[in-house]
């Protein structure tokens, strides 16, 4: 039976419904809806209030208080979009030891040394003494960084008027509590109501707020859907643990490009800005090797160089094996779909596998032509040219799309020394130094490919 006036909220993203349910329509997760009470709203007449501010016509409304401050850290302003801005909210979510603390402290460091004001870093998850011990390994101790083992939020503002610092590191907002509100740390009713009073201290004072976020298995932000609504960018930062480079990829960004990404590379002492990751994607090699193709894939604005290698053999069960790393699982199949019905090869009995070079993820169709010769290079045993790059969307009528930013793309495989290019017709403006030779279809792309 419904109790008449009761209504149910999902925690996760805030879907409202009738009747409980075990599962989230809107979401899709399990057990997050909860009882809200009486669903007939509170019919009341609001008088009017005296504004905190009074309007002013839009060109008279000062920016100068708005501009965002560096970091010190490049490749991190680059994701911001010039680096933090007073007031704003920053979550930044990845997997367990892949850098996230490390970097922080090092933007604390350079914040607290560059004049900007202290900073203050709370740490929920780790004692001061351990952050300090990793403050020495990495050569980032400062007079101007404050450290303080905290995971009362109340503590936190505390601290917060004691320091005055110019940022705010909070590590992390899982492991932090609100006294006001039950529930445990972690909790979907304690990270939100945390979240919600770091944000209103951020637009209080002004405080730019760096918030460390926990992951899923799937990769996503932990905790309620509502967080990423409440802060203003949202950052992902990624990396092999068998690999020492990391990227910070934004995700939600309020004051700059959504899109962007920074290269960092994990080192003993520290961690260091890639600002010319190009090359950390290739294989340098003097001879060719059948089954690999250069492509060039654009994240943000950047265009990254990135080698796909395939392998095609026997099966050797009666179900052969596909595997993909790196690359969309997905498109990898439309390829070898196409491959086989507009290229003439077989491939339904033979095992394959693509990969990417250095742990890149690669999503973008630019990437199919290249996925596909390397493809048609490892089933045939030819090598393709050392110096020729393939860019190219591929449909399922056997047709070479155009993409994006063909230019950009082929003027950083030229300085990186390609000389040769294959591409989707029309490509618009082109830079000099690199010979591109325009296909239309899969087959004027392998009959191209013998030659090239």
């Amino acid at each position: 039976m419904v109790k008449k006036g009761t209504s149910y909220r999902c925690g996760e993203c805030g879907y409202e419904t009738a009747k409980w349910v075990g599962r989230c329509p809107e979401c899709q997760a399990w057990g997050t809806i909860e009882e809200r009470g009486d669903a007939r709203p509170a019919i009341a007449r609001v008088a009017a209030g005296a504004p905190s501010a009074p309007a002013r016509p839009i060109g008279q409304v000062d920016i100068e208080a708005a501009r965002a401050r560096t970091t010190g850290v490049g490749e991190l302003d680059r994701v911001l979009g010039g680096g933090l801005v007073p007031g704003a909210v920053v979550l930044l979510a990845g997997e367990p030891g892949v850098g996230k603390s490390t970097l922080l402290l090092e933007v604390a460091y350079q914040w607290a040394r560059g004049g900007s004001g202290p900073a203050l870093y709370v740490t929920g998850e780790e004692s001061a003494g351990q952050v300090r011990l990793r403050a020495e390994r990495t050569k980032n101790v400062h007079e101007g960084v404050f450290l303080a083992a905290e995971s009362d939020l109340s503590a936190i503002l505390g601290h917060v008027d004691a320091v005055k610092p110019g940022v705010l590191i909070v590590d992390s907002v899982q492991t932090m509590a609100s006294p006001q509100v039950e529930g445990a740390p972690g909790g979907v009713t304690q990270v939100r109501a945390v979240t919600a009073g770091l944000v209103a201290l951020a637009k209080e004072r002004g405080l730019p707020v760096v918030l460390v976020g926990h992951v899923t298995k799937d990769g996503s932000v932990a905790g309620p859907r509502v967080l990423e609504h409440l802060v203003d960018v949202v950052l992902h930062f990624e990396g092999d643990r068998h690999s020492t480079l990391r990227m910070v990829r934004g995700v939600k960004n309020r004051f700059g490009p959504a899109d962007e990404i920074g290269c960092f590379e994990l080192r003993e002492d520290g961690i260091v800005g890639v600002p010319d990751p190009s090359g950390l994607f290739l294989n340098r090699r003097e001879d060719a090797v059948p089954g690999t193709a250069v492509t060039v894939t654009v994240e943000g604005k950047r265009p990254l160089l990135c080698e796909v290698q395939a392998l095609v053999s026997s099966a050797g069960a009666p179900q052969p094996r596909r595997a993909v790393s790196g690359l969309d699982s997905a498109r990898v199949a439309m390829i070898l779909a196409v491959l086989e019905k507009r290229g003439g090869i077989k491939l339904g009995d033979r095992d394959v596998y693509s990969a990417t070079v250095g742990g890149m993820k690669v999503t973008e169709p630019a990437v199919d032509l290249s996925v596909l010769l390397a493809l048609w290079s490892s089933v045939r045993d030819v090598a393709l040219s050392p110096r020729l790059v393939v860019v190219g969307e591929v449909g399922l009528a056997g047709e070479v799309r155009r993409v994006t930013g063909a230019g950009r793309r082929l003027a950083e495989a030229a300085r990186m020394g390609f000389t040769h290019a294959l591409v989707p017709p029309d490509p618009g403006k082109l830079p000099d130094g690199i010979r591109v030779l325009e296909v239309d279809s899969v087959a004027a792309a392998l009959h191209a490919a013998n030659y090239a």
